[in-house]
Protein backbone atom coordinates (compact mmCIF):
# COMPACT_ATOMS: atom_id res chain seq x y z
CA UNK A 1 0.00 0.00 0.00
CA UNK A 2 1.40 3.33 -0.90
CA UNK A 3 1.72 5.99 1.66
CA UNK A 4 0.71 9.22 0.24
CA UNK A 5 1.58 12.64 0.69
CA UNK A 6 -1.55 13.25 2.42
CA UNK A 7 -1.45 10.47 4.84
CA UNK A 8 2.19 11.45 6.00
CA UNK A 9 0.79 14.77 6.69
CA UNK A 10 -1.79 13.62 8.67
CA UNK A 11 0.64 11.35 10.93
CA UNK A 12 2.72 14.43 11.44
CA UNK A 13 0.17 16.48 12.52
CA UNK A 14 -1.03 13.27 14.89
CA UNK A 15 2.45 13.25 16.31
CA UNK A 16 2.72 17.60 16.77
CA UNK A 17 -0.83 16.94 18.66
CA UNK A 18 0.72 14.39 21.06
CA UNK A 19 3.88 16.18 21.08
CA UNK A 20 2.26 19.52 21.99
CA UNK A 21 0.42 17.73 24.75
CA UNK A 22 3.34 15.92 26.08
CA UNK A 23 5.27 19.65 26.45
CA UNK A 24 2.00 21.63 28.17
CA UNK A 25 1.89 18.67 30.80
CA UNK A 26 5.74 18.58 31.41
CA UNK A 27 5.47 22.65 31.56
CA UNK A 28 2.94 22.28 33.62
CA UNK A 29 4.13 19.90 36.29
CA UNK A 30 7.06 22.03 36.43
CA UNK A 31 5.37 24.86 37.05
CA UNK A 32 3.27 23.49 39.74
CA UNK A 33 6.51 21.91 41.14
CA UNK A 34 7.86 25.30 41.29
CA UNK A 35 5.30 26.40 43.40
CA UNK A 36 5.24 24.13 45.46
CA UNK A 37 8.76 24.32 46.62
CA UNK A 38 9.28 27.85 46.19
CA UNK A 39 5.51 29.66 45.99
CA UNK A 40 3.23 30.13 49.27
CA UNK A 41 1.79 27.21 50.69
CA UNK A 42 -1.68 28.38 51.82
CA UNK A 43 -4.95 28.28 49.92
CA UNK A 44 -5.75 31.99 50.88
CA UNK A 45 -9.29 31.68 48.83
CA UNK A 46 -10.72 30.16 51.89
CA UNK A 47 -8.68 28.47 54.52
CA UNK A 48 -5.29 29.65 55.31
CA UNK A 49 -4.76 26.93 57.71
CA UNK A 50 -4.43 23.78 55.17
CA UNK A 51 -0.76 23.94 54.81
CA UNK A 52 0.99 20.95 53.01
CA UNK A 53 2.26 18.37 55.26
CA UNK A 54 6.17 18.36 53.99
CA UNK A 55 9.30 17.27 55.29
CA UNK A 56 10.51 14.42 57.02
CA UNK A 57 11.04 13.92 60.97
CA UNK A 58 11.75 13.47 65.07
CA UNK A 59 13.33 13.06 68.12
CA UNK A 60 16.75 12.65 70.13
CA UNK A 61 19.61 13.45 67.97
CA UNK A 62 21.79 16.33 67.27
CA UNK A 63 21.63 16.82 63.58
CA UNK A 64 25.28 17.81 63.83
CA UNK A 65 25.90 14.59 65.40
CA UNK A 66 24.79 12.79 62.21
CA UNK A 67 28.12 13.46 59.88
CA UNK A 68 31.35 11.96 60.86
CA UNK A 69 31.03 12.73 63.97
CA UNK A 70 29.04 10.16 64.77
CA UNK A 71 31.61 7.36 63.82
CA UNK A 72 32.96 5.97 66.88
CA UNK A 73 35.59 3.65 67.94
CA UNK A 74 34.73 0.04 68.89
CA UNK A 75 36.65 -0.86 72.03
CA UNK A 76 36.04 -4.31 73.63
CA UNK A 77 35.75 -4.31 77.45
CA UNK A 78 35.66 -7.78 79.68
CA UNK A 79 34.05 -5.42 82.33
CA UNK A 80 31.67 -2.66 82.28
CA UNK A 81 32.30 0.16 84.46
CA UNK A 82 29.54 0.82 86.57
CA UNK A 83 27.33 3.78 85.40
CA UNK A 84 27.82 7.10 87.07
CA UNK A 85 24.93 9.82 87.59
CA UNK A 86 26.08 12.06 84.81
CA UNK A 87 23.25 15.28 86.73
CA UNK A 88 24.81 18.18 88.15
CA UNK A 89 23.69 20.74 89.94
CA UNK A 90 25.17 24.36 90.54
CA UNK A 91 26.61 24.55 93.82
CA UNK A 92 24.76 28.41 93.79
CA UNK A 93 21.49 27.42 93.43
CA UNK A 94 19.04 28.28 96.38
CA UNK A 95 17.60 25.33 98.90
CA UNK A 96 14.60 25.14 100.50
CA UNK A 97 13.99 22.05 102.40
CA UNK A 98 11.18 19.78 102.75
CA UNK A 99 10.66 17.86 106.25
CA UNK A 100 8.15 15.11 106.07
CA UNK A 101 6.78 14.56 109.48
CA UNK A 102 4.28 11.97 110.59
CA UNK A 103 0.54 12.34 110.39
CA UNK A 104 0.50 11.10 114.54
CA UNK A 105 2.83 12.59 117.33
CA UNK A 106 1.66 9.42 119.11
CA UNK A 107 3.18 6.08 119.14
CA UNK A 108 1.41 2.99 118.14
CA UNK A 109 0.61 2.31 122.18
CA UNK A 110 -0.58 6.32 122.18
CA UNK A 111 2.68 7.73 123.86
CA UNK A 112 3.87 10.92 122.64
CA UNK A 113 7.16 11.24 120.47
CA UNK A 114 9.89 12.80 121.10
CA UNK A 115 11.72 14.66 117.59
CA UNK A 116 15.10 13.27 117.41
CA UNK A 117 16.53 14.79 114.06
CA UNK A 118 15.86 14.41 110.71
CA UNK A 119 17.49 12.53 107.64
CA UNK A 120 18.16 12.49 104.38
CA UNK A 121 15.84 11.09 101.75
CA UNK A 122 17.07 12.39 98.54
CA UNK A 123 17.61 15.80 97.03
CA UNK A 124 16.15 16.98 93.48
CA UNK A 125 15.73 19.59 91.61
CA UNK A 126 12.45 21.23 91.07
CA UNK A 127 11.27 23.79 88.06
CA UNK A 128 8.79 27.18 89.01
CA UNK A 129 9.13 29.08 85.16
CA UNK A 130 11.82 31.35 85.18
CA UNK A 131 13.44 29.83 88.57
CA UNK A 132 15.03 26.97 89.81
CA UNK A 133 15.80 25.92 93.67
CA UNK A 134 17.19 22.52 94.66
CA UNK A 135 14.75 20.82 97.21
CA UNK A 136 16.31 18.45 99.93
CA UNK A 137 13.60 16.43 100.97
CA UNK A 138 14.29 14.85 104.83
CA UNK A 139 11.89 12.30 106.53
CA UNK A 140 11.89 13.68 110.10
CA UNK A 141 12.61 10.66 112.80
CA UNK A 142 10.83 10.21 116.53
CA UNK A 143 11.06 8.44 119.32
CA UNK A 144 8.96 6.82 121.77
CA UNK A 145 10.56 7.26 125.49
CA UNK A 146 7.56 6.26 127.25
CA UNK A 147 7.67 2.91 125.17
CA UNK A 148 11.57 2.62 126.01
CA UNK A 149 11.07 2.89 130.06
CA UNK A 150 8.54 0.07 129.52
CA UNK A 151 10.66 -2.49 127.79
CA UNK A 152 13.53 -0.76 127.33
CA UNK A 153 13.58 -0.89 123.65
CA UNK A 154 13.92 1.89 121.18
CA UNK A 155 10.86 2.87 119.24
CA UNK A 156 11.95 5.05 116.27
CA UNK A 157 9.09 6.14 113.70
CA UNK A 158 9.48 8.34 110.82
CA UNK A 159 7.67 10.15 108.04
CA UNK A 160 7.45 8.46 104.73
CA UNK A 161 8.80 10.85 101.66
CA UNK A 162 6.20 10.81 98.56
CA UNK A 163 8.11 8.07 95.85
CA UNK A 164 10.41 10.14 93.53
CA UNK A 165 8.88 10.70 89.95
CA UNK A 166 12.39 8.87 88.58
CA UNK A 167 14.05 6.71 91.44
CA UNK A 168 17.88 7.91 91.78
CA UNK A 169 17.20 10.84 89.48
CA UNK A 170 16.60 14.96 90.74
CA UNK A 171 14.09 14.66 87.48
CA UNK A 172 11.00 16.07 89.07
CA UNK A 173 7.41 16.26 87.63
CA UNK A 174 7.85 20.27 87.45
CA UNK A 175 11.69 19.76 85.68
CA UNK A 176 10.24 17.25 83.81
CA UNK A 177 7.60 18.81 82.58
CA UNK A 178 9.20 21.95 81.55
CA UNK A 179 11.23 19.67 79.32
CA UNK A 180 8.51 18.26 77.73
CA UNK A 181 6.64 21.67 77.55
CA UNK A 182 9.59 23.14 75.25
CA UNK A 183 9.51 19.83 72.97
CA UNK A 184 6.62 19.36 72.22
CA UNK A 185 4.28 22.39 72.75
CA UNK A 186 7.17 24.77 71.78
CA UNK A 187 9.33 22.72 69.20
CA UNK A 188 12.27 22.54 70.88
CA UNK A 189 14.74 20.07 70.77
CA UNK A 190 16.60 18.39 73.52
CA UNK A 191 19.52 18.96 72.18
CA UNK A 192 18.64 22.53 71.65
CA UNK A 193 17.44 22.79 75.46
CA UNK A 194 20.66 21.78 76.76
CA UNK A 195 22.43 24.71 77.02
CA UNK A 196 19.84 27.15 78.36
CA UNK A 197 19.84 24.29 81.22
CA UNK A 198 23.03 24.42 81.37
CA UNK A 199 23.16 28.64 82.20
CA UNK A 200 19.78 27.76 84.35
CA UNK A 201 21.74 25.61 86.56
CA UNK A 202 21.79 22.01 85.97
CA UNK A 203 24.52 20.12 83.79
CA UNK A 204 22.83 17.77 81.71
CA UNK A 205 23.23 15.66 78.29
CA UNK A 206 21.11 14.82 76.10
CA UNK A 207 20.91 11.17 76.56
CA UNK A 208 19.80 11.85 80.28
CA UNK A 209 16.96 14.51 79.10
CA UNK A 210 16.28 11.57 76.06
CA UNK A 211 15.83 8.56 79.29
CA UNK A 212 13.51 11.61 81.07
CA UNK A 213 11.17 11.82 78.15
CA UNK A 214 10.82 7.85 77.65
CA UNK A 215 10.75 6.81 81.06
CA UNK A 216 7.87 9.32 81.90
CA UNK A 217 6.02 8.61 79.21
CA UNK A 218 5.85 4.39 80.18
CA UNK A 219 4.51 5.53 83.50
CA UNK A 220 1.80 7.75 82.17
CA UNK A 221 1.27 5.31 79.39
CA UNK A 222 -1.77 3.22 81.41
CA UNK A 223 -3.57 7.42 80.92
CA UNK A 224 -2.41 7.12 77.09
CA UNK A 225 -4.22 3.94 76.80
CA UNK A 226 -7.42 5.02 78.54
CA UNK A 227 -7.40 8.30 76.46
CA UNK A 228 -7.62 5.82 73.74
CA UNK A 229 -10.30 3.41 74.99
CA UNK A 230 -12.21 6.66 75.66
CA UNK A 231 -11.86 7.83 72.37
CA UNK A 232 -12.81 4.77 70.22
CA UNK A 233 -16.30 4.78 72.21
CA UNK A 234 -17.49 7.61 70.19
CA UNK A 235 -19.58 7.64 67.67
CA UNK A 236 -17.44 10.64 65.20
CA UNK A 237 -14.10 10.23 64.55
CA UNK A 238 -11.51 12.32 62.05
CA UNK A 239 -8.14 10.41 61.00
CA UNK A 240 -4.95 11.14 59.45
CA UNK A 241 -1.24 9.93 58.93
CA UNK A 242 1.79 11.34 57.90
CA UNK A 243 5.68 9.98 57.18
CA UNK A 244 8.31 9.59 60.40
CA UNK A 245 11.66 8.62 60.00
CA UNK A 246 13.09 6.18 62.94
CA UNK A 247 16.93 5.27 62.21
CA UNK A 248 17.29 2.35 64.55
CA UNK A 249 14.12 0.09 63.71
CA UNK A 250 14.85 -3.51 63.42
CA UNK A 251 14.46 -5.26 59.94
CA UNK A 252 14.20 -1.66 58.42
CA UNK A 253 16.86 0.64 56.55
CA UNK A 254 17.75 4.21 58.27
CA UNK A 255 16.32 6.01 55.23
CA UNK A 256 12.80 3.88 55.52
CA UNK A 257 9.59 5.80 56.88
CA UNK A 258 7.63 4.96 59.29
CA UNK A 259 4.47 6.49 60.43
CA UNK A 260 2.60 8.28 62.56
CA UNK A 261 -1.64 8.00 62.83
CA UNK A 262 -3.32 10.47 64.65
CA UNK A 263 -7.08 9.49 65.34
CA UNK A 264 -9.25 12.53 67.34
CA UNK A 265 -12.79 12.89 67.78
CA UNK A 266 -14.91 16.02 66.52
CA UNK A 267 -14.66 19.28 67.32
CA UNK A 268 -18.65 19.24 68.48
CA UNK A 269 -17.83 16.76 70.81
CA UNK A 270 -17.68 17.83 74.45
CA UNK A 271 -14.96 15.51 75.72
CA UNK A 272 -12.23 15.38 73.21
CA UNK A 273 -9.08 13.15 72.81
CA UNK A 274 -6.35 13.88 70.12
CA UNK A 275 -4.31 10.45 69.77
CA UNK A 276 -1.40 9.66 68.61
CA UNK A 277 0.26 6.21 67.31
CA UNK A 278 3.46 5.31 66.09
CA UNK A 279 3.63 2.52 63.28
CA UNK A 280 6.42 0.98 61.28
CA UNK A 281 3.86 0.95 58.57
CA UNK A 282 1.02 2.60 56.40
CA UNK A 283 -0.82 -0.64 55.61
CA UNK A 284 -4.42 -1.04 56.92
CA UNK A 285 -3.67 -3.84 59.13
CA UNK A 286 -1.85 -0.79 61.49
CA UNK A 287 -5.41 0.79 60.78
CA UNK A 288 -6.86 -1.87 61.78
CA UNK A 289 -4.63 -2.29 64.76
CA UNK A 290 -6.18 1.44 65.99
CA UNK A 291 -9.29 1.46 65.12
CA UNK A 292 -9.81 -2.17 66.61
CA UNK A 293 -13.44 -1.70 68.78
CA UNK A 294 -14.75 1.07 66.94
CA UNK A 295 -18.04 0.92 64.87
CA UNK A 296 -18.78 4.48 64.54
CA UNK A 297 -18.23 7.39 61.65
CA UNK A 298 -14.52 8.38 59.94
CA UNK A 299 -13.99 10.77 58.01
CA UNK A 300 -10.52 10.72 56.35
CA UNK A 301 -8.74 11.07 52.96
CA UNK A 302 -8.66 8.95 50.53
CA UNK A 303 -5.82 6.22 51.80
CA UNK A 304 -6.45 3.06 50.49
CA UNK A 305 -5.11 1.42 53.94
CA UNK A 306 -8.43 3.04 55.39
CA UNK A 307 -10.19 0.16 53.47
CA UNK A 308 -9.38 -2.41 55.74
CA UNK A 309 -11.42 -1.40 58.47
CA UNK A 310 -14.07 -3.08 57.48
CA UNK A 311 -17.76 -2.38 56.72
CA UNK A 312 -17.85 -1.78 60.79
CA UNK A 313 -16.69 1.33 60.01
CA UNK A 314 -18.63 3.82 57.69
CA UNK A 315 -15.67 6.14 56.02
CA UNK A 316 -16.84 9.82 54.85
CA UNK A 317 -14.74 11.79 52.55
CA UNK A 318 -12.91 15.22 52.70
CA UNK A 319 -13.90 17.62 50.59
CA UNK A 320 -10.89 20.30 52.07
CA UNK A 321 -8.53 17.02 49.99
CA UNK A 322 -10.89 17.46 46.58
CA UNK A 323 -10.51 21.52 46.79
CA UNK A 324 -6.92 21.66 47.28
CA UNK A 325 -6.17 19.62 44.30
CA UNK A 326 -8.65 21.81 42.42
CA UNK A 327 -6.52 25.04 43.89
CA UNK A 328 -3.55 23.42 42.61
CA UNK A 329 -4.64 23.06 39.49
CA UNK A 330 -5.91 26.95 39.25
CA UNK A 331 -2.79 28.33 40.80
CA UNK A 332 -0.76 25.92 38.85
CA UNK A 333 1.81 28.58 36.88
CA UNK A 334 3.04 31.53 39.74
CA UNK A 335 0.84 34.76 39.30
CA UNK A 336 -0.85 33.46 37.20
CA UNK A 337 -3.92 31.93 39.59
CA UNK A 338 -7.19 31.20 36.98
CA UNK A 339 -10.11 30.44 38.95
CA UNK A 340 -12.16 27.52 37.57
CA UNK A 341 -15.87 26.64 37.67
CA UNK A 342 -15.08 23.48 40.01
CA UNK A 343 -13.19 25.57 42.10
CA UNK A 344 -15.56 28.54 42.63
CA UNK A 345 -18.45 25.71 43.37
CA UNK A 346 -16.33 24.04 45.68
CA UNK A 347 -15.46 27.45 47.96
CA UNK A 348 -19.49 28.21 47.61
CA UNK A 349 -19.63 24.88 49.80
CA UNK A 350 -17.37 26.10 52.25
CA UNK A 351 -18.83 29.68 52.86
CA UNK A 352 -22.14 28.41 53.46
CA UNK A 353 -20.67 25.59 55.63
CA UNK A 354 -18.67 28.32 57.70
CA UNK A 355 -22.35 30.32 57.87
CA UNK A 356 -23.72 26.92 59.59
CA UNK A 357 -20.79 26.43 62.07
CA UNK A 358 -22.78 27.34 65.07
CA UNK A 359 -26.18 25.71 64.56
CA UNK A 360 -26.98 22.56 66.15
CA UNK A 361 -26.12 18.86 64.17
CA UNK A 362 -29.67 18.84 63.20
CA UNK A 363 -29.99 21.92 62.19
CA UNK A 364 -26.75 21.96 59.96
CA UNK A 365 -28.30 18.72 58.15
CA UNK A 366 -31.60 20.44 57.06
CA UNK A 367 -29.43 23.02 55.37
CA UNK A 368 -26.82 20.60 53.75
CA UNK A 369 -29.95 18.98 52.47
CA UNK A 370 -31.31 22.11 51.16
CA UNK A 371 -28.52 24.35 50.24
CA UNK A 372 -25.75 22.36 49.94
CA UNK A 373 -26.91 19.67 48.04
CA UNK A 374 -27.88 21.25 44.72
CA UNK A 375 -23.94 22.60 44.74
CA UNK A 376 -22.40 19.49 45.20
CA UNK A 377 -25.02 17.99 42.22
CA UNK A 378 -23.79 20.78 40.13
CA UNK A 379 -20.36 19.52 40.85
CA UNK A 380 -20.77 15.92 39.62
CA UNK A 381 -22.40 17.37 37.01
CA UNK A 382 -19.19 19.50 35.76
CA UNK A 383 -17.21 16.51 36.57
CA UNK A 384 -18.87 14.08 34.46
CA UNK A 385 -18.89 16.60 31.26
CA UNK A 386 -15.28 17.21 31.93
CA UNK A 387 -12.34 15.53 29.98
CA UNK A 388 -8.89 16.81 30.73
CA UNK A 389 -5.78 15.23 30.15
CA UNK A 390 -5.37 12.14 32.70
CA UNK A 391 -1.96 13.16 33.85
CA UNK A 392 -2.85 17.27 33.96
CA UNK A 393 -3.13 19.09 37.37
CA UNK A 394 -7.33 19.15 36.35
CA UNK A 395 -7.16 15.60 35.53
CA UNK A 396 -5.65 14.51 38.62
CA UNK A 397 -8.05 16.30 40.91
CA UNK A 398 -11.20 14.97 38.88
CA UNK A 399 -9.55 11.23 38.55
CA UNK A 400 -9.24 12.13 42.95
CA UNK A 401 -12.83 13.60 43.30
CA UNK A 402 -14.37 10.46 41.10
CA UNK A 403 -12.94 7.65 43.27
CA UNK A 404 -14.19 9.71 46.14
CA UNK A 405 -17.78 10.25 45.21
CA UNK A 406 -19.65 8.29 47.60
CA UNK A 407 -17.47 8.78 50.32
CA UNK A 408 -17.86 12.12 49.75
CA UNK A 409 -21.73 12.44 49.37
CA UNK A 410 -21.53 11.00 52.75
CA UNK A 411 -21.52 14.66 54.23
CA UNK A 412 -24.91 15.09 53.73
CA UNK A 413 -25.92 12.23 55.99
CA UNK A 414 -24.70 13.71 59.15
CA UNK A 415 -25.18 17.25 60.59
CA UNK A 416 -22.15 16.41 63.33
CA UNK A 417 -19.36 15.67 60.74
CA UNK A 418 -17.44 18.91 59.42
CA UNK A 419 -17.18 18.89 55.32
CA UNK A 420 -13.37 19.21 55.64
CA UNK A 421 -11.15 16.91 57.91
CA UNK A 422 -8.88 19.87 59.24
CA UNK A 423 -9.12 19.53 62.28
CA UNK A 424 -7.20 16.02 62.51
CA UNK A 425 -4.66 18.22 59.65
CA UNK A 426 -4.28 20.72 62.05
CA UNK A 427 -3.32 18.42 64.85
CA UNK A 428 -0.84 16.35 62.56
CA UNK A 429 0.89 19.99 61.54
CA UNK A 430 1.43 20.20 65.41
CA UNK A 431 3.57 17.03 64.70
CA UNK A 432 4.89 17.97 61.79
CA UNK A 433 6.26 21.41 63.38
CA UNK A 434 8.02 19.51 65.36
CA UNK A 435 8.89 17.22 63.30
CA UNK A 436 11.30 19.98 61.85
CA UNK A 437 13.04 20.62 64.66
CA UNK A 438 13.47 16.87 66.15
CA UNK A 439 14.57 15.67 62.51
CA UNK A 440 14.27 12.13 63.23
CA UNK A 441 13.54 9.76 65.84
CA UNK A 442 16.76 7.55 66.93
CA UNK A 443 14.63 4.19 68.09
CA UNK A 444 11.42 3.21 68.15
CA UNK A 445 10.94 3.96 72.47
CA UNK A 446 11.31 7.25 71.16
CA UNK A 447 9.26 7.64 68.72
CA UNK A 448 6.37 6.23 70.76
CA UNK A 449 7.40 8.78 73.41
CA UNK A 450 6.48 11.17 70.84
CA UNK A 451 3.09 9.36 70.31
CA UNK A 452 2.49 9.47 73.82
CA UNK A 453 3.61 13.05 74.61
CA UNK A 454 2.07 14.73 71.58
CA UNK A 455 -1.03 12.83 72.62
CA UNK A 456 -1.32 14.16 76.20
CA UNK A 457 -0.44 17.96 74.59
CA UNK A 458 -2.85 17.99 72.14
CA UNK A 459 -5.79 16.59 73.94
CA UNK A 460 -5.31 18.69 76.88
CA UNK A 461 -5.30 21.57 74.62
CA UNK A 462 -8.19 20.38 73.19
CA UNK A 463 -9.81 20.73 76.13
CA UNK A 464 -8.80 24.15 76.98
CA UNK A 465 -6.11 23.32 79.73
CA UNK A 466 -2.89 24.67 80.26
CA UNK A 467 -0.49 21.69 78.92
CA UNK A 468 2.27 22.22 80.78
CA UNK A 469 0.14 22.22 84.56
CA UNK A 470 -1.61 18.96 83.17
CA UNK A 471 1.71 17.41 82.29
CA UNK A 472 2.99 18.43 85.54
CA UNK A 473 -0.36 17.18 87.58
CA UNK A 474 0.30 13.88 85.64
CA UNK A 475 3.77 13.35 86.78
CA UNK A 476 3.05 14.77 90.38
CA UNK A 477 0.31 11.80 90.69
CA UNK A 478 0.83 8.61 89.12
CA UNK A 479 4.26 7.57 90.93
CA UNK A 480 1.80 7.81 94.10
CA UNK A 481 -0.43 5.40 92.53
CA UNK A 482 -0.61 1.52 93.62
CA UNK A 483 0.98 -1.10 91.62
CA UNK A 484 -2.13 -2.19 90.32
CA UNK A 485 -4.27 0.70 89.41
CA UNK A 486 -7.68 0.62 89.22
CA UNK A 487 -9.20 2.58 86.29
CA UNK A 488 -11.27 4.83 88.51
CA UNK A 489 -8.55 6.04 89.60
CA UNK A 490 -6.78 6.82 86.05
CA UNK A 491 -10.37 8.33 85.19
CA UNK A 492 -9.96 11.03 88.10
CA UNK A 493 -6.39 11.86 87.15
CA UNK A 494 -7.60 12.72 83.99
CA UNK A 495 -9.98 15.22 85.28
CA UNK A 496 -10.89 18.07 82.80
CA UNK A 497 -10.72 16.05 80.01
CA UNK A 498 -12.59 12.60 80.52
CA UNK A 499 -15.59 14.48 82.58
Amino acid sequence: MTTTTEDLLKQALDQNRELTKQIQDLTEQVAYLTRKIYGSHSEKMTDPNQLSLLEEGSVFTDPELTGHQSEKTVVTSTRKPKRKRVETIDPNLPVEETIIYRQSDLCEDGHQLTKLGKHLVREQVQHIPGRLYVEKIYEQTYKCSACEQQDGQSHLYQGRAPQALIPHSIATSSLVAEVLHQKYTLGTPLYRQIKEWNRAGILVSESTLTNWVIKTAELVRPVYDLLHSHLISQRFLQGDETPFQVLKEPGKRAQSKSYIWVERSISRTEQQVVYYAYGDTRSGKFAQHIYTGFTGVLQCDGYSGYNSLGDSVTRVGCWAHVRRKFYDDAAKVKEQFRSTIPLELLNNMFKLEEQWKNLTAEERLRHRQAELKPLIDQFWTWCDSANPAPKSRLGVALTYAINQRQLLNRVLDYGEIDLSNNASERNMKAFVIGRKNWLFATSPKGAEANAIWMTIVETAKANGLDPRRYIEDLLEWIPQLPAFVKPEQLEAICHGILK
